[in-house]
């Protein structure tokens, strides 16, 4: 076709601005207060989000948008656009409607969690490296997930992951969740992106989204493609950033990607004829690579890094399917694997999971010096990694002599500084998840889904915050008071940054007193004011543990003079010295608790002493199995508040973390 004949990125959406007249306006969803973890949503108002994504169009003109004729043009205007929704754009969403912001999230898939979901299948890890840093397992709003997933889906199933992921989304007042979407255009004017153009053909709409601010959550950088940000991809030279992991020249090379299968004993044999284009495995091909399990299998079956892994997925995803189908034959077929006549395949995965394509350039770019902790602690640290440096090589299962990664363990857990969250060039573009401003080598940590799902979460959190000030995210990390009270904020949600304890000063339980019904050892009450809500294994100087009686156990806050409080927040005990996460792995799972845990405080009453001497029950609790858990109520006056403990979920000792309290 000649250039005449086609219109340029800018012309679409110029020709858009023209066929308004045409189209649908809808305001997304106005700002309610936000539903968080400790209410139901509002069935109505949920059933009444459709029509913003979908309206009615009486009336509407017979010409549509050119060279569309079929497709109806949708306007929405929101605060934050969050373009993907793996761990990352879903902890952005959620984060940003918490604090108050309009969502809309595009997902170009028709479920949400990216590789984590029921597509890939990819367990979710981070920090605590498996189990190789107990105690660091990541809070906020990933960890509500975890909780979630494992008290109500024991079973173990990948789609009740997917509805989980959903249901908090669909359920949030202030996201409006658009599925099989997918963002391909952006107008930038003046160094800002102005609108995008999103479509869903399932549906047959154009979306035309205005928003303040955007967040590029794709992992392959779509957004900021389309906005002209500066990508990176691939290996930076040894020279560039001084990194000694680095190779000693620049290339395009990358981590593959996998597909991943599972499978059972049926109890009765069961044949397996492998297709004919399946590989040809033996012994050669997995000397670095053993098979020591069946019912999930194996994330070094990749395969791409020497190829374009976003161009050339297509083929990609024939060379992975070749190569499970080829390696299950060899289990199955080779006789060198005694009982495995029982078993079969009962999944695998057509979607391959992807580890690395495009990263955006931000104001900082992360590297191994900064993962060693060489270069001090930045003042805008908002999330923290700590997965190893983790290479594959390229060829991955091709690259037979070579073991399929090369891992080094962090000496601490890191922290993630928003300069690394938005992009250099594109000033109201926020980047979270795999394609965040890194090295390669500092990638290789950073990759990882909970890492992802924390730098979303400080991403919304931060964008939100933009939104209410009107400023930019650079202005933010500009000023130390919005750095302070961004880092207090996300502090509040169960955020952790290394070093970094609560100081709100509109949290008036810091100010009072504390005793409690009695204590263990350094658990003592005064813990649950300390500002940290996180021990290592073994340690006890930052909660509250107690034993419980046949009374239960307590803790209570008092003031000198009364104080108006209107909320109270929680945090508890929910076995961060345990790695928790959704894994068709057995060897993983079986140092996992697939219930609530344990520690958690299961039953539970707030209690608040008035300033005439009257005591008022606030709230009662049963079932919890949260971490993170608030209560609001009318305004009262109140001279002291008593947290009642009546039950755990398994341990015999009461444990709390922190009480907060606000006006």
């Amino acid at each position: 076709m000649s250039r005449s004949n086609r219109a340029s990125r800018r012309d679409f959406l110029a020709a858009a601005a023209g066929l308004s007249t045409y189209s649908v306006y809808v305001l997304a969803e106005g700002s309610r207060p936000a539903s968080g973890a400790d209410s139901a949503p509002d069935l109505p108002d949920i059933r009444a989000g459709f029509e913003a994504i979908s309206p009615m169009e009486p009336g509407l003109a017979a010409r549509r948008f050119e060279g569309e004729p079929h497709m109806t043009l949708v306007d929405l205007e929101c605060d934050l656009l969050v373009a993907g929704g793996g761990p990352s754009g879903v902890c952005a969403a959620l984060a940003a409607a918490r604090n108050g912001a309009r969502v809309v999230l595009c997902q170009d898939r028709s479920r949400l969690g990216g590789n984590s979901s029921s597509e890939v299948k990819m367990h979710v890890v981070g920090a605590n490296n498996h189990r190789g840093r107990p105690g660091w397992r990541e809070g906020g709003i990933i960890e509500e997930l975890r909780l979630d997933d494992a008290a109500n889906n024991p079973q173990r199933c990948w789609e009740l992951w997917d509805l989980l992921l959903y249901d908090k989304l669909v359920s949030e007042p202030n996201v409006t969740l658009l599925l099989d979407t997918v963002v391909f255009a952006a107008d930038v004017q003046g160094g800002r992106i102005d609108r995008v153009m999103a479509r869903c053909d399932k549906t047959e709409h154009l979306y035309r989204i205005s928003s303040k601010t955007y967040a590029d959550c794709t992992g392959d950088s779509r957004l900021a493609l389309e906005a002209g940000a500066t990508i990176r991809w691939g290996h930076e030279s040894r020279a560039e950033f001084n990194e000694p992991l680095a190779w000693e020249e620049p290339t395009r090379e990358t981590l593959g990607s996998s597909v991943l299968f599972t499978a059972r004993d049926f109890g009765t044999p069961m044949p397996y004829a492998p297709p004919s284009w399946a590989r040809k495995i033996d012994e050669s091909h997995l000397r670095f690579r053993p098979i020591s399990s069946w019912e999930y299998g194996y994330w070094w079956i990749e395969w791409g890094g020497i190829t374009d892994t976003i161009r050339d997925n297509e083929r990609i995803r024939f060379e992975l399917l070749s190569i499970v189908t080829g390696v299950w034959d060899y289990v199955k077929n080779s006789g060198k694997f005694p009982g495995a006549e029982t078993w079969a395949m009962d999944w695998v995965g057509m979607v391959p999971g992807k580890r690395e394509s495009r990263r955006v350039e931000g104001d900082h770019v992360l590297t191994q010096h900064d993962l060693m902790g060489l270069n001090g602690e930045p003042n805008d640290a908002v999330a923290i990694g700590g997965w190893g440096l983790d290479e594959h090589p390229p060829g991955g299962f091709d690259a037979i002599e070579q073991p399929p990664f090369v891992s080094i363990k962090l000496p601490e857990v890191y922290n993630i500084p928003l300069r690394s969250l938005y992009s250099k060039d594109v000033e109201n573009l926020f980047i979270a998840g795999r394609n965040a401003s890194c090295s390669h080598v500092a990638f290789t940590s950073t990759r990882v889904m909970a890492t992802c799902a924390v730098m979303g979460q400080a991403a919304g959190t931060a964008a939100a915050l933009c939104v209410r000030d009107g400023i930019t995210p650079r202005q933010l990390v500009g000023d130390d008071r919005a750095v302070f009270g961004l880092q207090q904020a996300l502090l509040r949600d169960d955020q952790t940054i290394k070093g970094v304890r609560n100081e709100d000063p509109a949290d008036l339980a810091r100010s009072a007193r504390v005793s409690a019904s009695g204590a263990y050892e350094s658990s003592r009450p005064e813990n649950v004011t300390n500002g940290l809500v996180r021990d290592m294994e073994g340690e006890m100087d930052n909660r509250w543990i107690a034993p419980l009686s046949a009374d239960g156990a307590w803790v209570e806050l008092d003031w000198d003079a009364p104080q108006e409080l209107s909320r109270v927040q929680l945090t508890f005990d929910t076995g961060f010295h345990r790695e928790l996460t959704l894994t068709s792995s057995d060897s993983h799972n079986s140092h996992m608790i697939r219930a609530p845990q344990p520690e958690t405080v299961r039953d539970y009453a707030l209690i608040a002493r008035l300033e005439d001497g009257r005591e008022v029950e606030l709230a009662r609790v049963s079932g919890n199995h949260q971490r993170l858990r608030r209560h609001a109520f009318d305004p009262i006056r109140a001279k002291s508040l008593r947290v009642h403990v009546s039950a755990t979920n398994g341990e015999d000792t009461a444990r709390l973390y922190e009480i907060r309290c606000y006006a």
